[in-house]
């Protein structure tokens, strides 16, 4: 029969026996552990904001509801077929509408897509981890291959699954054979993009024309680079690449400001003597393309692996070429 496990002293007089053995604590380990600083998730708050805008969204559409009701009554109390019509259009916006929060949803939930891929593939390559890679591929695969440019690349890309590779030259396989020629477009889009910002702004007569062109011409930018890696942002997704744009450019080196730029791209001489109104053509083209710059690299669903990432003097360098040739 067992016996019930007990407490007992050490120098217990009554405690006999070898059997018992006394070890130091490992106090090293201990110590080691101690120093190691877990790192603690942020203090979140209550989401105020987003419970305030949810209530007025709320409100909204129920002050709409009723809205949208009273007149269809109306409607009905004036001739019957007026409030068949009016009820025939209030289902057809309902449908609209629901279209336009689905167009959004998916928008939204391709960019998280490309997202996971691009933060997926960083981890892929920090580890080494084989299979991880291949499920990238895949998934690039499946975003890429119903495009008739990648159906080669996917056809290469299906016949490599069984073989051994490792996991950076797998996904710079698949850099090379579905992104290469993706980047070649967006390279081409950010400098048409910028020598048309360049040259507007160059002859425009007014600085107001000036600011609203050239946001003009960034959201088109990224919508087109958005469409040429995949996503298809609305308007929610639109300010969501936005703002991540926005924020690789302030992690990458900012927004340059003034002439700044000008003078790190041309030299401070150079710049000083380009006429006014061409200085400023030029330096709005370079800021345009600084920020398709860092829009491509929150579009593109991989990190760069072995193809070189693309530079201010890629997709701008006409613009220099032409600053040069004014100020000599």
């Amino acid at each position: 029969m067992s016996r019930q496990p007990r407490a007992f002293r050490l120098d217990d007089p009554n405690v006999t026996g070898g059997a018992i053995q006394v070890t130091e604590e490992p106090f090293d380990a201990i110590e080691a552990a101690d120093g190691v600083v877990v790192p603690m998730g942020e203090r979140r708050r209550a989401p105020w904001m987003g419970i305030l805008l949810s209530a007025l969204s709320g409100l909204l559409v129920l002050g709409l509801g009723l809205a949208f009701e009273r007149l269809i009554v109306d409607l009905y109390a004036i001739a019957p077929w007026l409030g068949w019509v009016g009820l025939a259009l209030a289902i057809i916006a309902a449908l609209a509408f629901f279209a336009i929060i689905g167009r959004e949803v998916l928008g939204i939930w391709r960019e998280q897509k490309i997202e996971r891929l691009r933060e997926a593939a960083v981890d892929a390559l920090a580890v080494k981890d084989h299979k991880a890679a291949k499920g990238i591929v895949g998934d690039l695969i499946g975003l890429y291959g119903a495009r008739s440019s990648a159906a080669q690349g996917s056809a290469r890309l299906k016949a490599l699954t069984d073989e051994i590779i490792d996991a950076d030259d797998r996904l710079a396989i698949a850099e090379r054979e579905l992104l290469a020629p993706l980047d070649v477009q967006a390279k081409r889009a950010i400098a048409a993009a910028a020598k048309q910002v360049s040259l507007v702004t160059a002859v425009s007569p007014r600085a107001i024309v000036d600011v609203a062109f050239v946001i003009f011409a960034a959201v088109r930018l990224l919508r087109t680079l958005a469409r040429i890696y995949g996503g298809r942002p609305g308007l929610f997704g639109f300010l969501r690449l936005a703002k991540a744009a926005l924020n690789h450019l302030a992690v990458t080196g900012g927004v340059a400001v003034g002439d700044s730029l000008m003078q790190q791209v041309l030299g401070l001489g150079l710049a000083a003597r380009i006429s006014a109104k061409l200085g400023e053509g030029v330096l709005n083209g370079l800021m345009t393309a600084r920020f398709g710059l860092a829009a491509l690299s929150v579009c593109r669903p991989l990190p760069f692996i072995r193809e070189e990432p693309p530079k201010i003097g890629d997709v701008a360098g006409e613009l220099i070429h032409r600053a040069e040739a004014a100020a000599s």
